[in-house]
């Protein structure tokens, strides 16, 4: 696949010798970078590779320190992201640019120039979201928005503006598999269209099957570039880390332990009139297994891992048993005293505080372990762990002392990764938890997680990628419209059946039996 061959010479942007240095790090260290009308260019590299800066700078975020930027043959300065938007680019961005206090239609309004009518917003909207099979309620408040839902918004407000350079960082780590084949199908037309394309993921199979081009970033300079369709998402990795894509080793488990994790007919009423709720989810995890969970976003997962983790905890204790006690109306503080350890979806904001440091952030959750004395810090604990978090997890960053949103996305969920599997909890529950890991840490991180299992622990997986629960998953089940599926090992599945399954469809369900009605009227 190639750009359209008409406009193959026509180069849109232009970066010559761009180099961003911080306090800690060089960032991007004299990079040059072209992209042409109509193409669609991925940028690779592993966490910390200066992927996320290069775009910040085209989009008008940060400003380089040395080198210039040519758009359509003349050289720009971008001063701020209004100026980008103003010459055609739009950014759909890893960390979500969205007010949580205002509606989806107010958000996308203020990227758009001039007086917007929010009624014909909304229509244009939801116009656009039903045509890209981005589905999203315009009169939503953003804080009750999953995370796939909130990049669903992210993608609209880009697309309404009708850009000529659309720069999208990581944007299917958390979209179904259905959601990523109609993106690429918008992708692919927006390109036949003349829209130019930068294209972040660390999924190499996407990158194959989309992009014409791809660029190599590693440690803030171009080391390579390559033609995706002509390479294999095992060369590809090499190029980005320098040696073979490691390979997760997971043996079927022998034997179980006792239960670590009970839910006894589950139902939460969520109070967001947008939300889902609950319905008598029964569920067991035994010490020694993972078990999967997949769903569309937005089906009950937001509202379950937010019960799970005691943020907000039950009238009752007994729908909810850890490790043996019933904790259905614990707090957070008290779910971890029994031995449980969270990673939510969010990395800022709920994993980290992003204005303090990763050792301040390592001792909001890992206190219990010799961190504190009678009330006292005891800070030396507090750096050696985070020391320890830094150099396993290889987490690029400026030391323990560094600010939590001074960490590359990547980089952040490798440390919260981190955090919650050192301290080796007897029951682990984890939402997305390679969302926008660079596929060697990624293979790392799964691989930790299934020494975790060998080890006893019983893990609890939430994730909207389909590939990395049959990667480590022991157990599958999947969660749509507040209720859970039958469990299902996955020797006893496939990738299809659960993706059917995702709509709601599975044996014994409610609409697996109206569409059997409905097929018995029609016969």
């Amino acid at each position: 696949m190639t750009p359209d061959q008409g406009a193959e010479n026509e180069v849109r942007l232009e970066l010559n010798g761009i180099t961003k240095i911080y306090p800690a790090v060089i960032a991007n260290d004299d990079v040059n970078l072209k992209v042409r009308r109509g193409e669609i260019h991925a940028v690779l590299g592993e966490n910390g590779a200066g992927k996320s800066t290069l775009m910040k700078m085209i989009y008008g975020v940060a400003r380089p320190d040395a080198g210039e930027m040519k758009w359509e043959g003349e050289v720009v300065h971008v001063e701020n992201p209004a100026h980008a938007r103003s010459l055609g680019i739009g950014m759909v961005f890893q960390h979500f640019s969205l007010f949580e206090t205002l509606t989806v239609v107010e958000n996308v309004a203020l990227a758009l120039p001039g007086n917007i009518d929010l009624r014909d917003l909304s229509i244009r909207i939801s116009e656009v979201s039903h045509k890209y099979g981005l589905p999203v309620d315009p009169q939503r408040l953003v804080h009750a928005l999953s995370v796939g839902e909130r990049q669903r918004v992210e993608i609209i407000r880009c697309l309404l503006q009708d850009p000529k350079l659309l720069i999208m960082d990581e944007p299917t780590s958390v979209l179904t598999p259905q959601a990523v084949r109609k993106l690429f199908d918008t992708l692919r037309q927006l390109a036949h269209e003349g829209c130019s394309i930068l294209y972040i993921s660390h999924k190499l199979d996407e990158i194959q099957e989309l992009c014409h081009v791809a660029t190599v970033l590693r440690n803030g300079k171009v080391t390579g570039d390559c033609i995706p369709s002509k390479e294999t998402p095992e060369s590809m990795a090499s190029l980005m880390i320098g040696k073979e894509l490691p390979v997760c080793q997971h043996e079927v488990p022998t034997e179980l332990g006792e239960v670590r994790l009970r839910l006894n007919g589950l139902t939460v009423v969520s109070d967001d009139p947008f939300g889902t709720s609950l319905k008598n989810i029964d569920l067991e995890i035994n010490s020694g297994e993972i078990f999967g969970i997949a769903g569309v976003s937005g089906n009950g997962q937001q509202e379950l891992l937010y019960a799970l983790s005691g943020e907000e905890p039950l009238t009752q204790n007994e729908p909810i048993v850890i490790c043996g006690e019933a904790a259905g109306r614990k707090l957070p503080d008290a779910r971890r005293a029994l031995g449980m350890g969270f990673v939510p979806e969010e990395r800022l904001g709920r994993g980290a505080v992003p204005q303090m440091s990763l050792a301040e952030n390592v001792l909001l959750t890992a206190h219990g372990g010799g961190m504190l004395n009678k009330g006292m810090i005891q800070f030396e604990q507090m750096y050696e762990f985070t020391r320890r978090c830094i150099d396993k997890f290889d987490v690029k960053c400026g030391g323990e002392k560094a600010a939590a949103k001074s960490l590359s996305g990547g980089n952040l969920q490798k440390f919260i990764m981190g955090r919650e599997i050192l301290q080796m909890p007897k029951l682990l529950v984890v939402a997305q938890p390679t969302w926008g890991v660079d596929v060697g840490a990624a293979a790392f991180i799964r691989q930790e997680l299934i020494d975790m299992r060998n080890e006893g622990t019983a893990i609890l997986v939430i994730s909207e990628e389909l590939e990395e629960l049959f990667e480590i998953s022991d157990r599958i089940a999947v969660i749509a419209g507040g209720k859970l599926s039958p469990p299902k090992k996955l020797a006893d599945t496939s990738i299809d059946e659960i993706g059917v399954w995702m709509s709601g469809m599975w044996p014994d369900s409610g609409k697996a039996d109206a569409k059997s009605g409905e097929r018995q009227a029609d016969a």
